[in-house]
């Protein structure tokens, strides 16, 4: 049995997704780019400050599942350019206090709305 998961907190979906899914314990959240929820727009100022609204979504959609960043086992970085790897690191960490989840950061061609930064993550709790 699966339990969708969205809010308003967070970019509504601009596709055929739900904002994340439960599934036997497991949260499985789709990629979140660095879109406003409360404006709608993109939030791209800076490498930095994308990458903290893109946080920021996923923290959105964590909690309103009633899950943290400490059930965070997986995640998934797309980068427009790799020469971003650093920037986003850096921020993206900041996020985690220890026993960091399993990761992969890829570059990729092109992302939504030609953004430089989509994060995917999977959590689980018993």
């Amino acid at each position: 049995m699966k339990q969708i998961v969205n809010t308003n907190n967070a970019p509504a979906p601009i596709g055929p997704y739900s904002q994340a899914v439960i599934a036997n314990g497991f949260l499985f959240l789709s990629g979140q780019v660095a879109i406003n929820p409360e404006t709608g727009d993109l939030n791209i100022s800076s490498i930095p400050e994308e990458t903290h609204q893109v946080m920021r979504n996923i923290k959105a959609v964590l909690l309103e599942a009633s899950y943290t960043f400490d059930d965070v086992i997986k995640t998934t970085i797309f980068l427009s350019d790799m020469d971003l790897f650093a920037a986003v690191n850096e921020v993206y960490g900041s996020y985690f206090e220890k026993d960091f989840p399993a990761r992969e950061t890829v570059a990729v061609k092109g992302l939504p709305k030609g953004v430089n930064v989509e994060i995917s993550m999977t959590a689980f709790k018993k």
